[in-house]
Parts: structure tokens; sequence; C-alpha cells
């Protein structure tokens, strides 16, 4: 996770790592970290002035948060963990613009069923997630405005519900904080008066400004440790390997054209990096650190110089930013130093040249669908989308269709918990994955024999313990077996038994959307399937465009019989046009016996005697 710290001038990018052991070397600077920490406490109390104090802790703190980061990451164990591609997204499109395009004209609105007569929601569709990695890579801003009802009327978005305005609201949306854009409608509550949602004017569009910086072009290129020291120029674009050891590399990247008026104020990050191991899977990053020793060395000065002042004014703060501003003009080049979980083999690097930038502006005016995840409504409404996206995941998830019975063994992992003496537990879990999606819900989980042992004198697994059958019970279908150590004659010390996995056998083919089947039919970008032909219990569609590239599935309708009667068909709407599917169905559903003998964690008072 990055954390971004308060001074925008520094904007660290840093990890949050567990604490591991530490050298004898580590614990110096460990101590000489500690050393600092009182120090800067010991000159922050000497300040008496509010505004010098604030801005001396958030400079001061920010510079300990960093070397805290650099300990962390370079002493953190190199453990191998992957990731999806990160850079995919750039080399769909033929162009950077070709890209904001995409994503301004692929941005939709939704609304969401609510529970609540006096509340609609609406959720902005993007074309694009913003989770990363498939964080959009360019500098965009996104201001909503205000929404237009179906009584014309047009209510002003402001930043919060106000209890005090009796009128109809548009404000961000609190019941999911993880996505800022969800925006609901709020309509004014009268005690002890009922009014039906549907009598309320509806949200007809939604306004807002859309601003997007894209890079005049982007440069990629792959690097190994054979390039470290040796400069790759591209016109204006000078990048540099400094270093790729195990699991780091440290970048710089020097642009020689002055980047335009509008990045001034922007976070145009021009550095992309990710690392493969030997494998060729993508490794996932643990953190990095964006600041070289110059700008190090110059935070300092500027916190010493703080330091001499007795109190905030309006002169230093202009001599802050004059210092900043100069070093900004003379400090030019990009640093990087990333770290990754794995050992790395070769690194990838997108520059985005921000020096003949591109700025899009659009005014949107955004009707509001209703798409219902599940209907009775019998037509089928269309979804035209004038751009394609496609899913870099896909082809990774569909492993999972040809997961074999040893694979599906080896991925799984044994926890325990012993908090609660009463209802002791001992779970197997593995990565959910394609597979999963396909099992069905007609199971047959066999018998789960289990038998607890005591530890004899040499350590060992002892004797069997006889138990009544109140003190455990196993969830065979959740993988949980839970025991009650209150029922326990003797102290148990190994757990023996096995317990069922669930591995479907799954049949793929490839149809041209020309030869589709009965059942299936393409209308536009909306893929229709007759739900008693190919119920969706056991198949599953992904679609290509002409490229043979998976395209992105918008969302999914099911329709069903009124009167909450059987599904009759699916309706999934693509970000493309299809021109082949590709199905999986479920032929077979096979049981695979996951034996085990678990050493069992001690209850650290000891189980109450019987």
């Amino acid at each position: 996770m990055d954390l971004r710290l308060p001074l925008a001038s520094l904007g660290l990018c840093l990890a949050v790592l567990s604490s591991s052991g530490c050298s004898p070397s580590e614990e110096k600077k460990e101590a000489n970290l500690k050393d600092e920490a009182a120090q800067l406490e010991k000159s922050l109390a000497a300040i008496q002035d509010p505004k010098l104090k604030d801005a001396f802790a958030d400079l001061g703190g920010s510079l300990l948060l960093l070397e805290r980061a650099q300990l962390k990451l370079a002493n953190k164990p190199i453990e191998t963990e992957y990731a999806d591609d990160a850079l995919a997204l750039l080399k769909h499109y033929p162009s950077p613009q070709a890209l904001v395009d995409t994503y301004v004209n692929g941005l939709f609105v939704l609304r969401k069923q609510s529970n609540s007569d006096y509340l609609t929601d609406l959720q902005p569709v993007f074309p694009f997630s913003f989770n990363i990695p498939g964080q959009f890579p360019f500098p965009h801003d996104l201001q909503w405005q205000s929404v237009t009802l179906s009584n014309k009327k047009v209510v002003t978005f402001q930043p919060e519900w106000s209890e005090t305005d009796s009128g109809i609201q548009l404000s961000p949306s609190s019941a999911n904080m993880t996505n800022p854009d969800d925006l609901t409608v709020a309509y004014p509550f009268v005690e002890g008066l009922e009014i039906d949602n549907k009598s309320q004017p509806q949200p007809v569009s939604l306004q807002g400004k859309l601003e997007v910086i894209a890079p005049g072009r982007v440069l990629n290129l792959e690097l190994t440790k054979a390039d470290v020291g040796k400069p790759r120029k591209d016109g204006n674009i000078t990048l540099t390997l400094l270093a790729l050891e195990k699991n780091v590399a440290e970048i710089v990247v020097d642009n020689s054209t002055a980047l335009p008026e509008e990045l001034s104020d922007a976070s145009a990050t021009p550095l992309l990096a990710q690392a493969r191991d030997s494998t060729g899977q993508v490794l996932s990053r643990s953190g990095s650190i964006n600041e070289d020793a110059e700008q190090i060395a110059f935070y300092r000065q500027q916190l010493a110089e703080m330091q001499q002042q007795k109190a905030w004014s309006d002169a230093f703060e202009k001599q802050l930013e004059d210092e900043q501003q100069a070093f900004d003009r003379k400090h030019t080049r990009h640093y990087a130093k990333v770290y990754f979980n794995g050992l790395v083999d070769k690194l990838e690097v997108a520059v985005l040249d921000f020096a003949q930038a591109q700025v899009t502006r659009k005014d949107l005016d955004l009707p509001v669908h209703r798409f219902e995840s599940n209907t009775t409504d019998k037509l089928i409404q269309p979804l035209p989308m004038p751009v394609v996206v496609y899913d870099d995941q896909a082809a990774s998830y569909l492993k999972g269709a040809q997961l074999d019975e040893e694979s599906l063994k080896k991925s799984v992992s044994i926890s325990q918990s012993v908090e609660d003496a009463s209802a002791a537990r001992i779970e197997f879990n593995h990565p959910r994955t394609f597979n999963d999606e396909l099992l069905g819900s007609q199971f047959n989980t066999g018998d789960t024999p289990l038998t607890f042992f005591t530890q004899n004198d040499k350590g060992e697994r002892g004797e069997p313990i006889e138990l009544p059958d109140e003190a455990i019970e196993i969830d065979a279908m959740r993988g949980v077996i839970t025991y009650d150590l209150n029922l326990f004659p003797e102290t148990p010390a190994y757990a023996v038994g096995s317990v069922p996995l669930f591995l479907a056998s799954i049949e793929k083919k490839s149809i041209g959307a020309e030869q589709l089947p009965k059942g299936l039919e393409l209308k536009g970008n909306a893929l229709i399937v007759d739900q008693k032909l190919f119920p969706s219990d056991a198949w599953r569609f992904y679609a290509k465009d002409a490229s043979g590239q998976y395209l992105k599935e918008i969302l999914a309708v099911s329709h069903s019989a009124p009167n909450a009667g059987p599904a009759l068909y699916d309706v999934h709407y693509f970000y493309g046009q299809p021109s082949q599917l590709e199905t999986y169905n479920r032929s077979d559903l096979n049981t695979v016996e996951y034996g085990f003998e678990v050493k069992l964690d001690k209850v650290e008072s000891g189980p109450p005697a019987p």
C-alpha cells in the first residue's frame, strides 16, 4: 500500500511492511532513527508559533518516515508474489490520446437499486479500473456539478449532505466510501408522511467537468542487469538504470524539454516500472522511494531554516516557495527506487513524455441508465458502447479451467485459532480460481474422518483421544473444523483426517460469432444466453474481438419470469464487438480427498479440566 505524506512537494511513496528481525547494523540504524525522532520532538517543543510548528512537524515527520521506509524496504525478506501486468493498458491503444478518448467516451452512469424511498444512488461506471495496478496512468480530474431530474429541475452538487437543507440534494454517497465518485440523490424526509420513491422526480442526467492530460508519447523499454549504467536516449528523454539487484531497481529519467504550464500543479508521474522473474510472470511491488539524495538534502536544508525562525511569516513562506521553485527548475530528473516481491530477471519501463502534453477538457452531460442485475422485464435494453476495452486479467484467470488435483492440493493453506478454548478452529483455504466459479451447487462431501491424538514423551503423535460427538463440528463445505477443548479428556496435540475439496471438469470451446448455436445470440455488443440450454450454474462465456483479445464485460442482467419465476435468459454487455466466443462448461464435479496431519497450537493457559 502506498502512503502519500502530507507535504505536497515531498510526495513520498512508501510501503507498509511487517517488522522483522534486525542485524547489528540494522539495530544501529534503528537506534539512530530513535535518536533523530527524539531530537525532532525536542526541537518541536521549542517552537511556539503554531503555524511554524505545524510546518516543521510535517516536514520533519516526512523525512523520518522516509528513512524508516528505506530501512524497512531494504531489509524486507524476499518472498515471491505475483501481480497483473500494469503496463498492458498502454499497449492496447495506438497513441496516448486514443487511451484518453476511450476513458472519456466510455464513461456512463448507472442508477443503483436502493432500499430507501428517500435515496437514489448513482454510480459512474469507468471503462478502466482505478485499483492498482490497473490505475488510469495519466493525470485526470473529474468534478461532478449537478443532476437534472425528470421535472427539469437541476440540483447542484454539494460536497456533503446537509441536515438543514430541506430540498433535494446531490452529494457523495455515504454507502460506498471506497468509490468517491458514487453519488446519492437525497429527497427531503417528512416525519409521519409515506412517500413512494416512484412519485419523486427521478434523476435523468448527471453533469460534470472532466480534464485529462495525455503525454505526447510513451517510450517502452526492457532492461536487464547488463543495462546498468548505460544511458538510453530517445530524443528529449534519457533513462539510466542505476542499479538492478535481487529485488530492487534504481532508475532515473531526464526530460531535457520543459514541461508545459498545465502540468505545474498536476501529479504527472513520468515513469512506470514493473519486473518479471525467470518464469516470465509479473512481480508485485513491495514499495518505492521517489526522492534521491539531492532532494532529501534540499528538504533537510529547509527544515534547518524553519528551525532558525522565531515565527511564521508571509516573507518566510515566500522564501520557501521561491527556494522550492528554484530547486524544481534545476532538479528536473525523476528518480525511483522500486522494490519487488521476488527476484528480478527483467525490468519493463514505460516513460511518459509530457513535454508535448495534450489536454482534453469535456463538459459531461451523461444520461442515467437503469440496469438491475435481476429483472422480470422481457425487454432487452441496448447499451451501445463507442469504445473498446480489453480484459487483461482474463487469460490468467481462465488458466483455472485446467486446474488439476495435485495443483489444487498444493494450493491449500491451513490456519488455526485457539483463542477461544470452546471454539478452537482449523481452517483449510485455497486461492479462489476460475474452477471455483464453476463448481455449481450440487456437492457430495462424503465422509470426513477426523481423529485427535495426544503427544508422547518423544514429542511425536501419541494415542488417539476418544471424544463425544458434540466435541467436534465439521463444516466440510467451508473447510472448517471447530472443536471444544472443554470436552477433551486429554490435551490434543495432533489432528489427523481428511476434508473434501471440489474440482470441476471443464470443457472449453471456441465459436465464431456467425456460428452460434441455438440458445446463444449476439445483438450488437450484447450476448443473450438462454438459461434453459446454457444455465449459468454450469456455463461461462468470454468474448474476443477481431484482434483475438478478451473484451471486458461491462455488466450482466438476468431476466426472469414474472412473479420471481426461473431465469429465462442472461444478457452480457461488452466494451467492443464480439467476433468470437469462448464457452466453458462444467461436465463433471469431482470430490478430492485432502488428507492432513496438523500439529495443533497450544492454548496458553491449557484446556480446562473436564
